[in-house]
């Protein structure tokens, strides 16, 4: 099992690095050529079509793992029930985020017409999640190569693109491609390594939303407050200081692909401990904590040092205004990937009710901190509303909600530096 887990999330983390050079370079120069307004275009429909995301998902995402791990006779009917749901909740969300923009951005033809456009990705990330079952199997290397083929497509499209100088619609049609060649390719896969035949079943699709209704709101909720900056600062200040924003979180998502791969990796083996091992599950959580910590703040640290200079050499003088707004909005990762890490124990735990009020919490301290500072501060403000937000709803609210506190014990004890001494030598005797 344990060299199951060092080569799942190898695979994972040697694609993700490939990625993310080919989205870094592609995307960089996209920005460029779009200058900070048609950006902030982009970015400002994408965060639209990211609210609609958790309520197409229905809370599987975060769910689906279990079921494989606990059900492993009954994966094709999980599975199959999980996509058809939510291709029908998916068609659905695409409608509701075209209205929206439509009656926001009345007469912004060009805008309304990227949402439409944009929003089709949904349809294909329904279909994605095939990934989930590969991750029960720490079969993540399928996955990995689907998005990096995925990438490796609509950077070339990208670059006909801009030779082509074409305009700012054809770029939402880039979202759509990549989901599209991600989902066949899983699905195609998922038959040829033996995946059961995918059925429907609708008891079977009662069953799986009783148990994932409690991460809908909740996901809601933390796409309010990672998405909201974005929407209010286009609608309070403009376009260019959305795309500031934007290029600015770009930069701090450049290594989001490590996070998430030793984030995914860590889950089944931390759900299936739980399963035999109490003492053993949450010795893994501790350690996932410790590695997350260490990982987030060496970040931070560098983004803030170099934040200008970072700026300056990825997309130019035309986005120097994103400097300051990345030294401040690094800061949140940590707090942001504790959630994450909450939420496997929360699962393990089977508390998923307490969710909801956790981050509808957290949401509308996002949206009143927002309203309050961006006036003040512009797209700074918004920068300084996403870390006290992020750090009020995985750690203070810890401390304060006695359902949840014991999870806040694995953070404090993760903070020992010998925690992370320990997994380090581990991984160092394991090569």
């Amino acid at each position: 099992m344990k060299g199951s887990v060092l080569k799942n999330a190898g695979w994972i983390i040697g694609c993700k690095i490939l990625q993310s050079l080919i989205n870094l370079v592609i995307g960089v120069i996209t920005a460029r050529y779009l200058g900070p307004g048609n950006y902030g275009v982009i970015s400002y429909v994408s965060s639209i079509v990211a609210f609609a995301l958790p309520i197409m998902q229905l809370g599987l995402k975060q769910t689906l793992v279990k079921e494989f791990v606990q059900s492993p006779d009954q994966e094709g009917k999980i599975l199959g029930t999980a996509i058809t749901i939510n291709i029908i909740s998916s068609i659905f969300c695409m409608i509701g985020c075209v209205s929206f923009v439509a009656l926001v951005d009345a007469g912004e033809t060009e805008t309304i017409l990227v949402c439409a456009l944009y929003s089709l990705s949904l349809l294909f990330q329904a279909t994605e999640m095939t990934q989930y079952w590969f991750q029960s199997k720490l079969l993540s290397k399928y996955p990995s190569i689907a998005a990096l083929i995925a990438y490796t497509i609509v950077a070339v499209y990208k670059v006909y693109l801009l030779v082509t100088q074409k305009s700012i619609v054809w770029f939402a049609v880039s979202n759509v491609i990549d989901y599209f060649v991600i989902s066949i390719i899983l699905i195609w896969i998922y038959r040829k390594v033996g995946g059961q035949r995918l059925t429907i079943d609708w008891g079977t699709g009662k069953g799986l939303l009783s148990r994932s209704k409690y991460y809908i709101i909740p996901s809601l909720m933390v796409m309010i407050f990672q998405h909201t900056d974005r929407i209010m600062i286009k609608l309070m200040i403009g376009e260019v200081e959305t795309g500031f924003y934007s290029s600015a979180i770009t930069c701090i998502g450049i290594s989001s692909f490590v996070f998430s791969a030793v984030i995914d990796t860590a889950r089944p083996v931390i759900l299936e401990a739980k399963e035999h091992d109490e003492a053993q599950y949450e010795k893994r959580i501790i350690q996932l904590y410790s590695i997350i910590t260490c990982m987030s703040l060496a970040q931070s640290i560098g983004m803030t040092l170099l934040a200008k200079p970072l700026v300056s050499l990825l997309y130019g003088s035309e986005y120097l205004g994103a400097a300051g707004i990345l030294a401040i909005a690094v800061w949140y990762i940590t707090f942001g990937h504790y959630g994450t890490v909450r939420n496997i124990w929360i699962l393990g735990e089977s508390k998923q009710r307490y969710l909801t009020g956790i981050n509808v919490a957290g949401a509308i301290a996002n949206v009143l901190l927002n309203l309050c500072l961006i006036p003040l501060w512009g797209a700074k403000g918004a920068a300084v509303a996403s870390v006290v937000t992020q750090f009020f709803t995985n750690v203070i609210i810890g401390f304060v909600f006695p359902p949840i506190r014991r999870n806040n014990y694995f953070i404090i004890k993760s903070l020992n530096p010998k925690i992370i001494a320990g997994v380090v030598q581990q991984a160092l005797h394991r090569r």
